[in-house]
């Protein structure tokens, strides 16, 4: 996929789906360069950065946590997953395959696919943002979840079903036009930022003569700090740091990028990641903010988060511009690799007929604010869905065989299905969700997925070692299933009995219901319905 994105005459990446990429296919650093500083410059940066203002967050804490965080990014990308890719040169698709066997590989390509259908509406739901200043019809607010107007639908509809269209037909010639708009757009994000910084200095009066002035413009206007707009979550330092080193995760912790970075000569390659990150998820974040934040000092009361106004605002024509194709050329792709994953599913299916039907969820999506409205949450439960597998491949790869256990065991024992993977990626997300919902700060979505990520690898070598030696056949091991089975049925109705008692709080109840549900299931398949397998 990459070798289309950068417009490759000579080679094609699907011609090494299921294939280590050969030395003539592999590509030099200005390829990851151009690509990563493209990809990462787009429609959902122009919603991103002006949430960051509504979640009340500093001067400080919104510039250091964004340098930090996207240091970590790279990092992530220059250690986690570019090693591995340089290695093996497959795509994470058929490394899955062998690591997870097909059907559960079947199971991560659907909620990968339907993950990227959502993000791919987000994008739909900014490029139509930039219609409505032209036609004027009502838009979403803020804590807005259903479309509010027929305008809004049809804008939305109009759009959605342009880009489902081009991506079924010509993603090569969009993904050209999308290299040649990258650099205008880079620059047209830098105007919003200078634009927006004058028009702050010419409504303040403040007199700007050095750094320390314009540090303190930023931290007594732009991003004042204090309490959040209404219906979203207070972001401090830590956020934004956990935000900005997580808001890719699937494609760095997660390995996604495996795909991309088994074209590279060498693994260092990864430090490319850099230019997207201080590219896009800086500057043009912090350039889109602006605009939010001159908003809301001009109307206080104007909270709502719309790319289309924000950019006229600021460019004209040429920022309503830079929003539609901003939203069209992420979209599009996005929309294409949802249709991929989805006919991995549907192997009878044209692509053209799955792209199209994919084009339709993700148009019918965007048509819901909510996803939009509420990005930054959105951003981190997708990569906490899809980190797990990350930490699979990583244990597989770089772990399993120095511990005595075989790597790639499904390819080996010929699995369809491997009850490592299966239970290293759905016990760890059930975890993680129910840290999410113990209401607890620390344990913020935004969060749980740097303690999650070791979760997922321990449950992985655990597993790995009772399934490849044999332990789960041992009478011991089954009474000992069926003993932890019996304990999360107590677990789930003794709870409700002690609240109904009152010696116990709602919370505590819920808390032990969902570990107990975990443990039900994880143990439970261990033995139930394997009598049969076993005396015959």
């Amino acid at each position: 996929m990459v070798t289309e994105e950068q417009g490759q005459k000579t080679h094609k990446a699907n011609e090494f789906e299921r294939a280590p990429v050969p030395k003539s296919a592999l590509l030099g650093f200005k390829n990851f360069i151009g690509m990563y500083a493209g990809e990462h410059c787009a429609g959902t940066e122009l919603m991103i950065g002006p949430l960051f203002v509504a979640a009340g967050v500093s001067a400080f804490d919104v510039v250091m946590g964004l340098v930090v965080g996207n240091a970590l990014a790279v990092l992530s990308w220059i250690f986690l997953c570019a090693p591995i890719a340089t290695r093996t040169r497959l795509t994470l698709y058929y490394q899955l395959e062998k690591i997870c066997g097909r059907n559960l590989v079947t199971l991560y390509n659907l909620a990968n696919g339907v993950m990227f259908c959502f993000l791919a509406g987000s994008m739909i739901t900014v490029s139509a943002t930039a219609v409505g200043v032209w036609f004027k019809f009502p838009m979403p607010g803020l804590n807005d979840l259903y479309p509010n107007s027929a305008g809004w639908v049809l804008a939305v509809l109009v759009i959605g079903g342009l880009i489902a269209i081009v991506a079924a037909y010509g993603y090569k010639t969009v993904a050209k036009f999308a290299n040649i708009a990258a650099p205008w757009m880079v620059l047209v994000f830098l105007a919003f930022g200078f634009v927006g910084l004058k028009q702050f200095i010419d409504a303040t009066g403040v007199e700007i003569k050095g750094v320390g002035d314009l540090w303190a413009l930023a931290n007594d206007h732009i991003w004042k700090g204090g309490e959040p707009l209404e219906g979203q979550i207070k972001f401090t330092f830590w956020h934004v740091t956990f935000f900005a080193w997580f808001c890719n995760m699937a494609m760095h912790v997660g390995m996604s990028d495996l795909s991309v970075f088994r074209f590279a000569k060498k693994s260092w390659y990864g430090v490319a990641s850099g230019a997207g990150m201080y590219v896009g998820h800086f500057m043009a974040w912090l350039c889109a903010s602006i605009l939010y934040a001159y908003q809301l000092h001009l109307d206080p009361s104007d909270t709502d988060v719309l790319p289309g106004p924000l950019a006229y605002r600021a460019a004209g024509t040429a920022g309503l511009i830079c929003v539609i194709i901003a939203g069209w050329t992420t979209a599009n792709p996005t929309i294409y690799r949802a249709g991929l994953a989805f006919q991995a599913i549907f192997t009878k299916s044209s692509r053209f007929k799955v792209t199209l039907i994919t084009g339709l969820i993700a148009t019918i999506a965007g048509m819901f604010p909510a996803i939009a409205m509420q990005l930054l949450g959105f951003v981190a439960l997708y990569g906490l869905v899809l980190m797990p597998m990350g930490a699979v491949v990583f244990i597989d790869f770089w772990v399993l065989e120095r511990i005595g256990l075989k790597s790639n065991f499904a390819e080996i024992r010929a699995l369809k299905f491997s009850p490592a993977a299966g239970v290293a990626w759905i016990a760890t997300f059930l975890i993680c969700m129910m840290l999410v919902f113990s209401g607890k700060p620390y344990f913020q979505i935004y969060f749980v997925s740097l303690p999650g990520w070791f979760v997922a690898s321990l449950l992985y070598i655990v597993v790995s070692y009772i399934h490849q030696k044999g332990i789960h056949e041992a009478p011991a091991f089954r009474l000992t299933m069926q003993v932890l089975s019996w304990i999360a049925l107590a677990g789930i109705v003794i709870p409700g009995l002690l609240f109904t008692m009152g010696t116990s709080t709602l919370s505590q109840v819920k808390g032990i219901m969902i570990a107990s549900t975990i443990v039900w299931f994880s143990s439970t398949v261990c033995w139930m319905g394997r009598e049969k397998a076993e005396g015959s």
